[in-house]
């Protein structure tokens, strides 16, 4: 079984225990959450998939921990016009374990 949730503008497809690190979400480390942006829905013979999210479905987890992603460097410059400019960003992340995905019939 697996579902597809929505997270920060993306989407992920996730599986009961699988860990999974998606946007900050301002949640303590070790306590449980309930994601309901369940975009789609799949127990290997039938798909659901809402309109734009499934109706009563849920994945509930666990957060393991926060954190921050590896550097990602921007550079921009104009070619003969002495402009350069180096930005560097770390993203934030929240590592979330997959416990459970629900469907309320």
């Amino acid at each position: 079984m697996y579902a597809i949730i929505e997270n920060g503008g993306k989407q992920y497809k996730i599986k009961e225990g699988e860990r999974i690190r998606l946007e900050k979400i301002d949640v303590p480390e070790g306590n449980e959450i309930k994601i309901k942006e369940v975009l789609a829905l799949s127990d290997g013979t039938n798909t659901i998939i809402g309109n734009p999210y499934v109706e009563g479905a849920y994945v509930s987890g666990k957060v393991i921990t926060h954190g921050r992603h590896k550097k990602v460097i921007v550079f921009k410059y104009k070619r003969r016009k002495d402009y350069k400019k180096k930005i560097g960003h770390r993203q934030h992340f929240t590592e979330f374990l997959v416990e459970r995905i629900y469907r309320e019939a």
